[in-house]
């Protein structure tokens, strides 16, 4: 692997492709310590530490995960890509329901392009609305048990605040175009990724404190965990890898047409169905979902609301059971949106392929359902189970959430994601220039 690694730096294209990565991702860290005028920092960051203390989480939970710890520090890249993300998803949502748009989806680059250019539309419009309301709550000191993070309320905050943070958004979407075009790997997952491993230092530092602390004190943690930590995580990571990367592979064979003096088809193929077709989107529906009634509960002073919102938070038995009903339901949810065994199937029929032991046309769009049915249920499962297994781990081992979050959730699933996409990416570049890529066997080898 470090041979691969070493290669990489020997191919001019590759190298400028790492190096403009690097370069754009090492730009977003900057801008993340960059405050929003007229904040108390300070204030916020005890905010922060309280509800971090807690356990139950909010909104701005996801949110400051998603943007490296930007948001409870009010950057400038505060709300990070989360606009972005959610309306990449309205989008998609979208074109599976309104037919104008599902044909242009259809119509190749240039329909992707102008979904896109949506999309870019929907994000703007999301960051002044998200911002906008973020500079209201901030405004009231009494949801904040007498903290004053704005130091001048008024309109002016709330215009350079709706500014500021919808700028930054729009700067990191085109960071993360620039990576997906000059760089290396998809450019948006990437800063997400960028965000989220820059917590590691921080979790690592509140381990060692745990770990040193006098033998008794709350939150102490013993050396005999740190192997069963370990080998948790290596475990977590493998299985993770292995249902990304799970498929089942439908067989297909194609008859064989003569169109002139040429013969088409009379090969066999395969239709490759994903175990884990949804990824972290399912995760990331049902944790605002779930997280919405505590989100609300900080600006409602109900007393039954405020019972409900107690109840759905992490480490009760009634959030985990929701939590993972909801991500098996979204699981499902965006399975069917985005795979149509119907439209399938007749693309099958229209060139001439068929599913050996299966007729053409419905049988075969039963069949494509029936198996994608079975195999989501699989799915949905493990992605439930990586979900939720962080809070196991805190009420076992008696670890903090930040340190417990790398061990499942959103945070891994998204890591080990990307970090599989990106070095395909790169091993495609090492083999079109015969360098042996990452896995020796079956590979090519190298030149002398």
């Amino acid at each position: 692997m470090l041979s691969a690694l070493l290669n990489s730096f020997k191919i001019p294209d590759l190298k400028r492709r790492l190096i403009i990565t690097g370069a754009l991702i090492a730009i977003y860290r900057t801008g993340c310590y960059v405050p929003t005028p007229g904040i108390n920092a300070a204030a916020l960051a005890e905010f922060f530490a309280r509800i971090a203390k807690t356990q139950g989480g909010t909104i701005f939970g996801i949110i400051n995960m998603f943007s490296g710890g930007a948001m409870e520090r009010l950057t400038i890249f505060a709300l990070g890509i989360m606009p972005y993300i959610s309306s990449s998803i309205i989008m998609q949502l979208l074109t599976a329901v309104i037919p104008a748009l599902e044909k242009l989806a259809k119509e190749g680059k240039v329909g992707y392009e102008k979904i896109n250019q949506y999309t870019r539309y929907g994000t703007v419009a999301l960051a002044v609305i998200q911002s906008f309301f973020i500079a209201l709550w901030l405004e009231n000191p009494a949801r904040f048990e007498g903290l004053r993070i704005v130091m001048n309320p008024g309109w002016g905050f709330r215009l350079i605040t709706v500014l500021t943070l919808t700028t930054g958004t729009i700067f990191i979407m085109w960071l993360g175009e620039q990576i997906q075009e000059r760089g290396i790997g998809n450019g948006i997952s990437l800063v997400i990724t960028a965000g989220i491993i820059s917590r590691i230092p921080a979790a690592i530092h509140q381990l060692t404190i745990l770990m040193f602390a006098s033998t008794g004190q709350s939150g102490s943690i013993e050396f005999w965990k740190l192997p069963i930590m370990a080998a948790l995580l290596i475990g977590v990571v493998f299985a993770v890898i292995l249902i990304t990367q799970g498929q089942r592979k439908i067989p297909v064979q194609y008859a064989r047409r003569i169109v002139g003096r040429k013969i088409y088809g009379g090969q066999s193929t395969y239709i490759p169905l994903k175990v884990d077709t949804s990824g972290v989107i399912a995760i990331i529906f049902a944790q605002s979902i779930i997280l919405f009634p505590a989100t609300l509960a900080s600006f409602i002073p109900n007393p039954a609301f405020q019972r409900l919102a107690s109840s759905l938070v992490r480490g009760h038995l009634l959030y985990t059971a929701v939590y993972a009903l909801l991500i098996t339901f979204f699981c499902y949810f965006y399975t069917a949106i985005v795979f149509n065994p119907n439209d399938l199937s007749e693309n099958m029929k229209k060139y001439g392929g068929f599913i050996p032991g299966i007729r053409p046309g419905v049988p075969t769009a039963e069949f494509l359902d029936y198996v994608m049915t079975r195999i989501t249920l699989a799915g949905a499962l493990f992605i439930a189970f990586i979900a939720i297994f962080p809070d196991f781990l805190m009420a076992w081992l008696n670890i903090p959430y930040l340190v417990a979050s790398f061990f499942g959730g959103t945070g891994i699933l998204i890591v080990v994601g990307v970090m599989l996409d990106t070095l395909k990416q790169i091993e495609s570049h090492l083999l079109t220039h015969h360098y042996e890529g990452f896995i020796k066997s079956g590979r090519i080898r190298g030149r002398r």
